[in-house]
């Protein structure tokens, strides 16, 4: 993560770059700011740009070892601390942050701006309570008391330390307040009243605003594919929650992926009847909800190239979406990828000037039937 990849916050990203030059860095922060903003970003662009190897006066390299390590969140000297909950597979008593590591840094790298229900969705905790243990305060202590093994610094981020135990909480209080040399806390929080005073009054307080109207329609644009006309209309729903944007995002997204998905498995199928039929299913939609399924279609193509080339890292899906791409991209080839990228591309040009939708729809389709054909004889080959 990069400050780079945060729309806007010029003046926040500044002031924390300018502590990094001027080696005037606050040893525990709290990165404070509501729900669905760019807490957890700005504090992993910050840990970043304090142990890149190149870094300049506007942001971190993003090329060298120690930002390529931070984009996957495997720096070995940046450390996480999250609330978590037993599970099927993981007992009460077990229950710590590293125990869940390779989850957390798959939800986090899919989106940092998640929330904690989210994240209890993700790792499977059953809508159990999420804890901030006081075996996770001991974990804690014990990652800290060696040197730096690369960087210039530990670094701990606790997200979302108000999930954490009073017992657990005052044991931090000592490390907090004199942690051991070249050793950063950046806690990430979005309800500072259910943070203990104790943990507050240590802290230098970094508060974040929500995401301004035109920073949500540039993220949904930008990051998600959304049409501009709906992201103008959702980031005036949603005062600033990046979260709720792209719940009303993904309303619009869930018919466009059935519809992507049944349409796929037609076209692959070759049911020639039932395309036919389909023609009047998108000879019926509005010309946005048209462009909306072929753009759609564009982005799945995006996803299945990154599946093809072990790149799930680089995924933006989560659920269903990413299990049918991976499903997908199975029976695609590198050079079919592209093909149908194309034909996409080029139906999503003529839809947009005014082409006749069911004629176009259905070339589209035996265009993509024909390379699913193609796909299907050489594989028996």
């Amino acid at each position: 993560m990069k400050f780079s990849d945060i729309s806007g916050y010029e003046s926040l990203k500044t002031q924390l770059i300018q502590s990094v030059i001027s080696d005037q860095i606050a040893h525990a922060q709290l990165f404070l700011g509501p729900e669905g903003g760019p807490n957890l970003a700005l504090a992993l662009a910050f840990s970043a740009y304090i142990n890149c190897l190149n870094r300049t006066p506007e942001d971190s390299c993003g090329e060298c070892d120690a930002c390529r390590k931070n984009a996957k969140l495997v720096h070995p000297d940046v450390h996480f601390a999250f609330p978590v909950s037993a599970t099927k597979k993981i007992k009460a008593k077990d229950v710590i942050s590293v125990k869940f590591l390779s989850e957390w840094r798959n939800f986090v790298i899919q989106d940092p701006y998640n929330n904690a229900s989210g994240w209890n969705n993700y790792f499977g905790g059953e809508n159990k309570q999420l804890n901030i243990s006081r075996q996770e305060s001991r974990e804690i202590i014990k990652n800290l008391s060696l040197k730096p093994f690369e960087g210039l610094y530990k670094i701990m981020i606790i997200w979302l330390p108000e999930y954490m135990h009073p017992a657990g909480a005052n044991a931090l209080l000592k490390i907090l307040e004199e942690p051991p040399h070249n050793t950063l806390f950046l806690l990430v929080s979005n309800d500072e009243t259910k943070l203990l005073s104790t943990i507050l009054s240590r802290t230098q307080i970094v508060q974040i605003k929500p995401f301004s109207d035109e920073e949500i329609k540039k993220l949904l644009i930008n990051q998600h594919f959304v049409e501009e006309d709906k992201a103008g209309q959702i980031a005036h729903l949603v005062d600033g929650n990046i979260n709720e944007a792209l719940r009303l995002a993904r309303e619009v997204e869930d018919d466009s992926h059935k519809m992507f998905r049944d349409w796929m498995r037609l076209c692959y199928v070759g049911d020639l009847m039932e395309l036919t039929k389909w023609t009047e299913k998108f000879n019926s939609m509005s010309k946005v909800a048209q462009q909306t399924l072929f753009h759609y279609g564009l982005s799945m193509m995006r996803e299945a190239l990154i599946v093809s080339n072990n790149e799930l890292e680089l995924s933006r899906l989560m659920g269903e979406e990413l299990e049918f791409v991976k499903n997908f991209s199975k029976i695609l080839s590198l050079q079919s990828i592209e093909e149908i990228s194309d034909i996409l591309n080029e139906a999503y040009y003529h839809i947009e000037r005014n082409a006749h939708s069911k004629i176009l729809f259905l070339s589209v389709s035996l265009k993509i039937s024909e390379i699913f054909k193609k796909l299907k004889m050489l594989s028996k080959a």
